[in-house]
């Protein structure tokens, strides 16, 4: 009969099997990925601005610390432009960073020299025929079998060509055979503009690639903070009687920009701020401070969590959102006298279950305010009996400070110093910059790329996640596009909105006048 050590048993050796990936192993020292054939990283749109911006310099950073190795790694840009490879290197070579020493000069020389370039059109047989021969010749030359190979296709491209490009990818550049290697797609966002759109796209998709070929890449899922929300939750005795209905009075995303569109006009009139930022990157956030414990860290166990919690979501009120426009939005010649697309938006959301049953969760987002920062607001209740009179202080708040300056505080009221017995706010603050000054915190784009590399799909959005995702939001975008919900106009360089503020009065947050957290510094 099975016992309870014999239960506990197989449950660490199955955690432990689960957090190896399927595909990759690490040498100890170096943490370099090595696997059986040689690695080709794809990057279509090379000519682009993600491409240069993001993709290229997320590999050189993996390059630069032996992730990966120029032995095993060649990368191929792949675009419409005419160009040869050293054109495409030097496009490139500004955003790498600037070398400060022979040393440096070098590491970048020797990854410039990875890039070899193709030229074609994304719906071209013959370019991805010339494609494909381009990666075949170099994994001959690295004696690769064919079907051990990895080649890993990163989509720095307009969803609008996704489904052309992953048909020639799917006819012309997999492996031949399964013999250890495999084919993985990146897609970037946004992944429709609707429930409708996104589904016909994952069907257009999911025709081609099995789930596990595909990893749609949402960038704030690989920020360091984001990453440390399961750490902290989990990992940590102190939260697991606080983190719930009882304890937490509402919690705050937040994401804030002090500049509007700037030349990007005509793109964000097309999606708008719900769909840029709030439908993807703050209700990934959301997941992950809602969902309950995963039964390991096996990427599935976490991705069935997180559409738990968007399966709870109730649908939006359409009371319970504000909407803006920065004054100046429509002075874009790219942006239509008409529009109706906001640049700001205040949305309640509510999860009906156990645990969070009337607690707000309040996501925010804006263009052309008065700062910028990301973060995770969790504001608790008043303190019962308070014998202190501190409710005039504020009330406690954890605040996780995601970009810039990554930060943990936990906001407190103390005794001030002194003769006086009188109250004062502080925080106890974790501010990495200071706390961990010779840690090397990566860009999002550099770990999910390893990521992809390594098979790990758990900071990735699953079909079935992306789904229930726009069930939630695709009811207000209907309401928006008719006209039947408007934008407020706001004065750029201000918080916004007032019925924002207005709003989270309305719903139960009480902001704190008259205390500013400041970075911690030496």
């Amino acid at each position: 009969m099975s016992t309870v050590s014999d239960a506990f048993l197989r449950n660490d050796s199955f955690r432990s099997n689960s957090l190896r990936s399927e595909s990759f192993s690490e040498e100890k020292d170096t943490g370099t990925v090595q696997e059986v054939g040689c690695l080709s990283i794809i990057v279509l749109g090379a000519s682009g601005d993600l491409a240069k911006k993001k993709t290229f310099p997320a590999l050189f950073h993996l390059f630069k610390q032996g992730f990966l190795q120029e032995n095993d790694v060649h990368i191929f840009g792949y675009a419409r432009s005419k160009l040869s490879d050293e054109d495409l290197r030097e496009r490139i070579r500004g955003y790498l960073g600037q070398a400060a020493s022979t040393k440096q000069t070098e590491v970048l020389s020797r990854f410039l020299q990875l890039i070899q370039y193709v030229s074609g059109s994304y719906d071209s047989e013959g370019g991805f025929q010339l494609l494909n021969k381009q990666i075949s010749e170099h994994e001959l030359s690295k004696r690769s079998e064919p079907g051990t190979s990895r080649r890993l296709f990163y989509l720095a491209l307009p969803p609008s060509v996704y489904p052309p490009v992953c048909k020639m990818i799917r006819r012309y550049c997999m492996n031949q055979s399964d013999l250890g290697g495999w084919t993985r797609i990146v897609v970037e966002k946004p992944f429709g503009k609707d429930l409708k759109t996104a589904e016909d796209l994952s069907s257009q998709l999911g025709e081609l690639f099995d789930e596990k070929e595909l990893y749609r890449i949402d960038h704030y899922l690989g920020k360091e903070l984001v990453q440390n929300l399961l750490v902290l939750r989990f990992a940590n005795r102190l939260f697991l009687p606080l983190w719930n209905r009882d304890n937490i009075d509402s919690i705050q995303i937040v994401f804030r920009e002090d500049f509007g569109t700037e030349g990007r006009g005509g793109y964000f009139d097309e999606y708008g701020i719900i769909r840029d930022i709030i439908q993807n990157h703050l209700l990934q956030v959301l997941c992950l401070v809602a969902m309950e414990k995963p039964v390991s860290l096996y990427p599935e166990h976490i991705r069935d969590e997180k559409v738990k919690v968007l399966q709870s979501v109730i649908p939006i009120k359409f009371e319970e959102v504000v909407l803006g426009q920065y004054e100046g939005y429509k002075d874009d010649a790219t942006v239509s006298d008409n529009s109706n697309t906001p640049t700001f938006a205040t949305i309640v959301l509510h999860i009906y279950n156990e645990r969070w049953e009337g607690v707000p969760f309040i996501l925010k987002a804006g263009k052309a305010l008065n700062s910028r920062k990301a973060e995770i607001r969790i504001q608790f209740k008043d303190v019962p009996g308070d014998i202190f009179e501190s409710k005039r202080q504020g009330r406690n708040e954890f605040v996780i400070r995601l970009q810039p300056s990554e930060a943990m505080y936990m906001k407190l009221t103390v005794k001030k110093p002194g003769l006086e017995m009188s109250t004062i706010q502080s925080e106890l603050d974790l501010s990495y910059g200071l706390r961990y000054q010779d840690a090397n915190i990566p860009e999002a784009y550099e770990r999910l790329i390893l990521d992809t590399i390594r098979g790990d799909q758990q900071h990735f959005v699953r079909r079935d996640e992306l789904r229930v995702a726009w069930e939630i939001f695709t009811p207000l975008l209907n309401s928006i596009e008719e006209g039947k919900l408007k934008p407020i106009m706001y004065k750029p360089g201000s918080r916004g909105p007032a019925e924002a503020d207005e709003l989270l009065a309305k719903v139960g947050y009480v902001q704190t006048h008259g205390y500013i957290w400041i970075p911690a510094t030496l």
